[in-house]
């Protein structure tokens, strides 16, 4: 984790009182929204897509891409500081989970079955997500 990354912490009624109950069973207890119900899994606005707990950039809409399982996916976190890996081996299956480097949210997983440049793709439940609108500068 960057050293400039200062924790955020909550309690969990201070969480609950801040996000909507799918909100809080994605983001603090790991919970999966149903594919193709999310709010940004059809989205295509230029901007941000935030940590809905905490505000910190994790995605950036250039590095979208549909990848028809029903959920955001994102070929690169938009700094790679800003979130974390780690080993999830629930649900009968080993998979890495993303985890906001700032609030310990859970957005979702990555999966090395994306697209290029970087082969990679970071399945993330919209509940987990805020967008803000911007035009993004492409470098």
């Amino acid at each position: 984790m960057n050293d400039l990354v200062t924790k955020m912490n909550k309690s969990k009624s201070e969480w609950q009182q801040q996000l909507s109950a799918d909100e809080y069973a994605v983001t603090r207890e790991k919970g999966t929204e149903r594919a193709f119900s999310g709010r940004y899994w059809d989205h295509h606005d230029e901007g941000i897509y935030r940590c809905v707990c905490c505000g910190t950039p994790l995605f950036a809409s250039d590095t979208k891409f549909d990848s028809g399982c029903g959920w955001p996916s994102y070929f690169k976190a938009l700094d790679p500081a800003n979130v974390r890996e780690e080993r999830d081996a629930s649900h009968g299956m080993t998979r890495t989970e993303i985890i906001c480097s700032v609030c310990d949210a859970h957005p979702g997983h990555v999966f090395p079955d994306g697209p290029p440049p970087t082969g990679l793709r970071y399945c993330i439940n919209s509940a987990s997500l805020q967008f803000e609108p911007q035009k993004i500068v492409k470098t």
